[in-house]
């Protein structure tokens, strides 16, 4: 018996590596010393260390200028996430091309909550079965999420490991380096009572809450909108890092929180810095109505009026619209606590940034609302609260 007899195809995976290569060529810039294929991706801080490590001093008089965005203090800042039982959605609709830019999505939206700009990415698949075209568009989404934020797919590793995974199934995880200036790191320290905060709109339910989705929502084929409910499932994860680093040129912000696992009630308050003698707690308190839910959360809360069966889950609960949230506040409370309701990052600024943030986003192609404020809390954890218009 050979390898390939145990379920282990090399030259496959030779010609999966060959397609990686060419979607991660198109992502490569001058700091990258290498390619794919060496046992380690190498990425140059030249730019940012213009005067030689450990100090960002410039030369002595005389000597070249200081460099333009040169940083004092660079911080590496790193983040890894996967994309959930979401790739179950992507193997059923036989579409693999979105997911990729999932797995980016969910891991420089993360590092850009503390204002760091990607660098570099790596990524890890798995499967039982290599598929060198399978593999391919699942890293072609990779590398598109990487292009679009301006950040090197440095290297990654395929595993095919027979017996271990089902045949036709793979998994993705990915890993995200981008880097801050000491100075310019966001981490709540700056946030203030009266701070309004600013709610960017998602683009779907991004990768959270598929485990409940599966359950809920069992027909991919039913019509959407005049599409498969599965494909407006796969719409892929909005990569922010593009408006909000330009944001950050043109005003301060205070804090931010990427919506993933655990929605607003978990996810807005991490933005917070802990409360400390001179510091106290916060909550943010968020306006009902002041931003549009998406049709794709009213069919998912429909699906769980449904299944759950109770009475107050019946006629009043499956009226089109938000009224199926109005009606059910069990169901409404689990819902923000899921998924990201339309909002999938937020941001905290001052009062007298907030329409200029909501102003220069919404330029950028990416609606935004201001949709709450920050109120001291004499909790000793601060909390997500919700008040009427």
């Amino acid at each position: 018996m050979d390898y390939k007899q145990a379920g282990v195809d090399i030259e496959e995976g030779y010609r999966a590596v060959g397609k990686y290569r060419e979607f991660s060529a198109g992502t490569m810039n001058s700091a990258v010393l290498n390619g794919i294929g060496s046992f380690a991706g190498m990425y140059s801080l030249k730019e940012f260390f213009p005067y030689g490590m450990p100090h960002n001093e410039p030369p002595a008089a005389g000597g070249a200028a200081a460099v333009p965005g040169a940083m004092e203090e660079p911080v590496l800042v790193s983040g890894t996430d996967g994309v959930g039982t979401k790739l179950d959605i992507a193997f059923r609709m036989k579409k693999y091309d979105t997911v990729g830019i999932d797995c980016v999505a969910m891991c420089v939206n993360d590092i850009l909550c503390h204002g760091a700009r990607p660098l570099f990415f790596l990524d890890y698949l798995a499967c039982g079965k290599l598929d060198a075209d399978v593999a391919a568009e699942l890293v072609r989404g990779i590398a598109a999420g990487c292009r679009e934020t301006g950040s090197v797919l440095l290297g990654g590793e395929t595993a095919e490991m027979p017996g271990f995974y089902d045949e036709g199934k793979y998994d993705i995880a990915g890993f995200a380096v981008g880097i801050v200036d000491r100075k310019k790191i966001v981490d709540g320290a700056k946030i203030r009572e009266g701070d309004v905060l600013v709610g960017i709109a998602s683009s779907g339910p991004h990768s959270n809450g598929f485990s409940l989705i599966r359950k809920v929502l069992p027909d991919l084929n039913e019509d959407f909108f005049g599409r498969p409910l599965g494909i407006a499932l796969l719409e892929p994860t909005r990569l922010y890092v593009k408006p909000v680093l330009g944001l950050m040129e043109k005003i301060e912000i205070r804090g931010m929180a990427h919506i993933t696992g655990g929605g607003f009630y978990e996810n807005i308050p991490r933005m917070f810095a802990p409360p400390s003698e001179g510091r106290p707690a916060f909550d943010a308190v968020l306006r009902e109505g002041s931003w549009p839910i998406p049709p794709i959360f009213m069919r998912i809360a429909r699906g769980l009026a449904d299944g759950n069966g109770a009475a107050e889950d019946s006629a009043a609960a499956r009226k089109p619209g938000a009224g199926i949230l109005e009606a059910n506040p069990g169901m409404r409370k689990q819902m923000f606590n899921t998924f990201n309701m339309g909002l999938g990052f937020v941001l905290a600024v001052s009062p007298e940034d907030g329409p200029a943030a909501v102003e220069y986003l919404n330029a950028q192609g990416f609606p935004a609302w201001q949709t709450g404020r920050i109120e001291i809390t004499h909790n000793k954890k601060g909390e997500v609260r919700f008040v009427g218009n």
